[in-house]
């Protein structure tokens, strides 16, 4: 089934009365929205080149498509500027892959968020932060543009809590989880740049994330001491399964990691190789399962898979490595993926904007 053709609501002229009447529609995540006037839609469109009934993005369950116009509809209602505009649809164009398992993130009762993680110099143009307080609330940029693709998850896929999405406990990242990868200081190669674009392309990577796990560490001085707590984190029995990881390391912590020379490769390997259970512990917590062990420890299985224990992913780069946040403060996290296989992370390059914020 095809979404709807778009059509104009004689909403009241009062913008109050205009903010309930967009409530008694069932269009919010259940803060007000920003009305979604004509011409503001418009000007959202104007960032971008294809037509407004360009078709970005399908539900593979249900058949519903994403075009460009309704994808403007709720960038407007979330509050987003017409430069954030480009984000949302690259995370869009990303999660439309098949590999991303669109309906089960969106659907299942792991309770996931799209994790939004822009690298790259587009991230700096449109004012993200990356900084401090970098899951927080505060930056208009980050908070805007991660509420946008909840509120097309709702409006458009009719991803609806309780109906379609049937997540037994949800979490926070369900209003909006959107970040931006920290360049200043980042001794490593952004991860636009590792994921194989050319230097200066900007990228979103979408993460189907589950619960924020912060990890605290002030007296860690050597990358084995700071990465052991982070393993620690991924491996607890609450969280290990094959599924990928997010890891951001504050500044703090990547300063030990890349004083001692150590790469982006270097701290996967020491993750996947440190983030395991044996598999007696795996059976008490009732976790255990032997095709997982198998798939793990198969005939394709990493050098690091050590036999007799589960390990969290399949290989070191199911663990995604970036640094994030403020400068002051032993304080990194971990994000688990919303499922048990590996089908959570996608990255799409989007055209950048110049420097006007317009396209022609």
């Amino acid at each position: 089934m095809a979404s709807p053709a778009p059509r104009i609501h004689e909403a009241p002229d009062d913008l109050l009365a205009a903010i309930d009447y967009c409530y008694e529609q069932g269009w919010t995540d259940g803060l007000p929205v920003v009305p979604p006037a004509v011409e503001r839609v418009k000007t959202m469109l104007a960032v971008e080149a294809r037509p407004a009934e360009t078709v970005i993005a399908r539900h593979p369950a249900t058949g519903l498509e994403l075009s460009l116009h309704a994808a403007a509809v709720n960038a407007v209602m979330a509050g987003c500027l017409p430069e954030h505009f480009p984000v949302v649809v690259a995370a869009f164009e990303a999660m439309d892959h098949p590999d991303f398992n669109f309906h089960g993130s969106t659907a299942s009762t792991g309770g996931s968020a799209p994790l939004l993680i822009v690298s790259g110099p587009y991230a700096d143009a449109i004012g993200m932060n990356s900084d401090v307080n970098l899951f927080g609330p505060g930056n208009r940029a980050n908070g805007t543009i991660g509420r946008a693709v909840r509120l097309v998850l709702r409006n458009v896929f009719q991803m609806l809590p309780g109906i379609s999405d049937k997540s037994t406990q949800g979490n926070p990242g369900k209003y909006s989880f959107c970040i931006a990868e920290r360049s200043r200081g980042n001794p490593w190669p952004l991860l636009s740049e590792a994921q194989g674009y050319a230097k200066g392309t900007s990228s979103v990577t979408v993460f189907a994330g589950g619960g924020f796990a912060n990890v605290e560490n002030h007296g860690g001085n050597t990358p084995e001491q700071v990465l052991l707590s982070v393993a620690d984190a991924m491996a607890s029995y609450g969280c290990i399964s094959l599924g990928q990881s997010v890891v951001i390391l504050a500044p703090e912590h990547m300063k030990v990691v890349s004083d001692a020379g150590w790469s982006r490769e270097n701290v996967q390997d020491f993750l996947f190789a440190q983030a395991r259970r044996p598999v007696e512990g795996m059976k008490s917590a009732g976790k255990f399962r032997d095709r997982e062990y198998d798939a793990q420890h198969g005939e394709t299985a990493h050098a690091l898979a050590e036999a007799g224990y589960m390990h969290r992913g399949l290989r070191p780069d199911d663990i995604l490595v970036t640094m994030g946040g403020g400068d002051a403060g032993g304080h990194s996290c971990f994000i688990p993926s919303w499922s048990r296989g590996r089908a959570s992370i996608l990255q799409h390059a989007p055209v950048a904007l110049p420097a006007d914020g317009k396209r022609s």
